[in-house]
């Protein structure tokens, strides 16, 4: 197993360690739910470094992004970043991605941490446009901060006007006197906040920084746990559980990273579903009665037919109440549908709606 630049930082914490993607991580410190609140009405701070991160670069750079991510990579300006997918050539999904235009000719790509080998190999794969490909992600290190008060907490220690970067935006600066930090105004909970990318030797200087600037604010460090019951909550997917070499953009409701004015690979695929419809779809649901719905519980109808099964479901700490996504058959996938989770042999009741749910 793998561990971060954090990991006795972690460890002296009194964090409980699992292993996740081949690495030794942090799944929760003071518990779940202090640290989902935490992000929620304050701030947390995540050490998210297993991610994957590749750097493309040369004249192909954008040609082959192009080729191998559904969305517009000419859409992207200098300092702008875009969420994005890696499609099959079967019509379903080798992981899901941020793009980051650093420059002209010059991209940053970051990955999932279990999919890093199997990415690197796929993009790989369609480089015939001789571009430069530089794997980083054993030196580098990732931390998200992130909730109401994260923008505040870093603004101390950068002179980067952090209120000039928009969503989904991005400079280099220098935070807590470490220089070449990519600063990013993206994160994974809904509750806003940056992603900050660093060298691997910057690491444990950098989580005491921003835990020192924050302590007024009541920062906290957080877990994988608590990353998951976030993201539940804002109905993003997650690779692995919601999205998957089996499922398409389209069905997973990221038609709008799924873009028909360029070329990429399986694009007359998703063309087609867009055009024809499909016959599953990736939806939002709350239970209408008691009950945790979990990965792999079927879905079913008032008859008790299988009608699909959920992917992610959690009892949400905002909300109070058990919530998730699943892939549902057509036609019960619509709004306002009424369909079952079967929670240990018991079918709840439970309501199609629209994500986010908080």
């Amino acid at each position: 197993m793998k561990k971060t630049a954090l990991y006795d930082k972690h460890v002296s914490l009194g964090a409980k360690i699992v292993p996740f993607a081949g690495y030794e991580m942090p799944v929760q410190y003071s518990g779940v739910t202090e640290e989902h609140f935490a992000v929620r009405e304050k701030a947390g701070l995540f050490d998210v470094s297993h991610m994957g991160q590749f750097f493309i670069e040369g004249s192909g750079s954008k040609d082959l992004l192009q080729l191998v991510t559904t969305n517009n990579v000419d859409a992207l300006e200098n300092g702008k970043a875009q969420y994005s997918c890696l499609p099959n050539e079967n019509g379903g999904i080798v992981d899901d991605l941020i793009v980051y235009k650093m420059e002209d000719d010059k991209y940053f790509v970051v990955v999932n941490a279990s999919n890093i080998d199997k990415d690197w190999n796929h993009i790989s794969k369609y480089n015939t446009f001789g571009a430069k490909m530089t794997n980083a992600s054993d030196e580098m290190s990732l931390l998200a901060i992130q909730g109401p008060e994260a923008t505040g907490i870093l603004q101390k220690l950068t002179q980067v006007n952090l209120s000039e970067i928009p969503y989904y935006h991005f400079t280099v600066g220098n935070v807590a006197g470490v220089n070449d930090v990519i600063i990013s105004n993206t994160g994974y909970t809904g509750s806003g906040g940056f992603e900050i990318y660093f060298r691997n030797e910057d690491a444990q200087k950098l989580w005491d920084e921003v835990l020192k600037a924050g302590k007024t604010e009541g920062i906290i460090p957080c877990g994988l746990a608590a990353r998951d019951t976030l993201r539940l909550e804002k109905g993003f997917c997650l690779y692995g559980n919601d999205i998957d070499d089996t499922t398409s953009p389209i069905e997973a409701g990221l038609g709008w990273i799924t873009k028909f004015d360029k070329d990429f690979v399986s694009k007359d695929t998703f063309a087609r579903q867009k055009e024809e419809g499909i016959t599953r779809k990736l939806v939002g649901f709350e239970l209408q009665d008691k009950g945790v719905p979990r990965h792999d519980y079927p879905v079913v109808d008032a008859e008790g037919n299988v009608i699909g099964k959920v992917t992610s479901g959690t009892q949400s700490p905002m909300k109070k109440i058990g919530l998730g996504l699943a892939y549902v058959d057509k036609p019960h996938f619509k709004l306002g549908s009424e369909i079952f989770i079967q929670v240990r042999n018991k079918n709840i009741p439970a309501k199609v709606v629209k994500a986010p749910f908080v």
